[in-house]
């Protein structure tokens, strides 16, 4: 085992021990189905000459002694490709995204092992260590934690777990987006937070619309602006038709009055009018942060019957733990629990069994007012209902407790109500 910061201006020497130069940078590639790069070549600089020496022109590589097994006049230099990694100009000190604890850190060495006498990229390390190692100091630093009784901190990455924020040619960030796609939209979501601004809207453009959409309702709707300022309106569009309508409501008041309605203008009609409705009210009222997207059942339907109304209806639905009870006209009347209905009788009526004794709200209802009523009574979702009561909309718990709770940390809670 050994480590990049100790290859790193070492000398290297040809079959005669005459030398030709200082290591500058350690070559790597990736191989299709291989997780780890596998050293390919040498950087060696001569004053103003760099020279890719082919790592089967080393005599050994160690970081004690690097010669060549002949003089550098007869060595063919090695080519460089596409797949290629330059592991000091692309790795350290370099951001990367760790998938495995989904976050962004910065790469302080990087660990290199000998297998069948190739080498291999293994780790990357992150820690303090890796620093002092690279000063000279490792030994030194694992001494006084030896001597606090404390074992130095395991701050290595595998390889597999890793992923590049590489940039090409053009200064374009290169994400490969497999394992990414594998993240859960707030480990996405944290990753975003962690790169610079220019880094994030290329982050952005790797993200399919509906993963786009699912991590910008992770944040808070001024980053979701940010973000998005510079993105082209037909693509916002898209992202705001794929987000639940009160979420797309609360992006689109970050925006100017002008750019809002050309946006809304460029969604489609439904899903333009749901938003529209939401945007008359007040932001911290119970209609400005309220759900269109419910499911609701009839009373003269059977169990059965409503059980699979649910399945044809119910994927865009914000929760169906609960299931609202209408009439033809939308009139609120009830409320059915999930549990209930599955538990029920198959050829029971709904209205043999739902709950009509509800707490609602009206839509310009103060957001801690609701706030307060859905931690008092416990609930999951509120209905919304104006004057007639119609059902306008539902209110889910983690929206009306965004008043007490901060977002950052509303984010962060288990998600019961999905």
């Amino acid at each position: 085992m050994a480590y990049l910061s100790e290859f790193l201006g070492k000398t290297v020497n040809d079959i005669d021990g005459k030398a030709v130069g200082m290591l500058k940078d350690i070559i790597a590639r990736e191989w299709e189905n291989f997780p780890h790069p596998v050293v390919q070549a040498i950087a060696v600089q001569d004053r103003d000459e760099t020279y890719l020496i082919p790592y089967d022109a080393l005599a050994t590589f160690i970081p004690a002694v690097i010669p060549l097994k002949t003089h550098l006049h007869d060595i063919q230099m090695y080519v460089p490709g596409d797949d290629d990694i330059y592991l000091a100009v692309d790795v350290l000190d370099r951001q990367i995204i760790d998938t495995n604890g989904a976050r962004v850190v910065r790469v302080n060495d990087v660990e290199l092992v000998r297998v069948n006498g190739n080498f291999l990229v293994s780790n990357i390390d992150i820690g303090s260590l890796g620093i002092f190692r690279r000063i000279g100091l490792e030994n030194v630093a694992s001494r006084v934690l030896r001597s606090l009784k404390k074992e130095p901190p395991k701050t290595q990455i595998a390889w597999d777990d890793v992923e590049l924020l590489r940039h090409d040619q053009s200064m374009r960030l290169r994400i490969p987006v497999e394992k990414l796609a594998d993240l859960h939209p707030s480990d996405i979501a944290e990753i975003l937070s962690d790169l610079n601004k220019s880094d994030r809207g290329q982050f952005l453009e790797k993200l399919d619309i509906e993963r786009m959409a699912d991590t910008l309702e992770e944040v808070e709707p001024e980053f979701q602006a940010e973000l998005l300022e510079n993105m082209p309106d037909e693509k916002i569009a898209d992202v705001l038709e794929e987000m639940a309508p009160d979420e797309a409501a609360d992006l689109l008041a970050e925006f100017s009055k002008e750019r809002s309605e050309d946006l809304l203008n460029l969604m489609e009609g439904d899903e333009a009018e749901e938003v529209r409705s939401l945007l008359l009210y007040a932001e911290d009222s119970a209609g400005g942060i309220m759900n269109t997207e419910y499911v609701t059942i009839f009373p003269n339907m059977t169990a059965e019957q409503a059980i699979q109304h649910l399945r044809k209806t119910a994927n865009e639905a914000e929760t169906i733990f609960y299931v609202f009870v209408t009439d033809a006209e939308e009139h609120f009347l009830g409320v059915v629990s999930l549990k209930g209905l599955i538990l029920a009788s198959p050829d029971a009526l709904v209205s043999s069994f739902m709950t009509t004794r509800c707490i609602t709200v009206a839509p310009d209802d103060k957001q801690d007012e609701v706030a307060q009523l859905v931690a008092k009574y416990d609930l999951l979702a509120i209905p919304v209902v104006d004057q007639d009561n119609q059902l306008l909309g539902i209110v889910t718990s983690d929206d009306a407790l965004d008043q007490i709770i901060p977002t950052h940390w509303k984010k962060r809670l288990p998600r019961f109500y999905r």
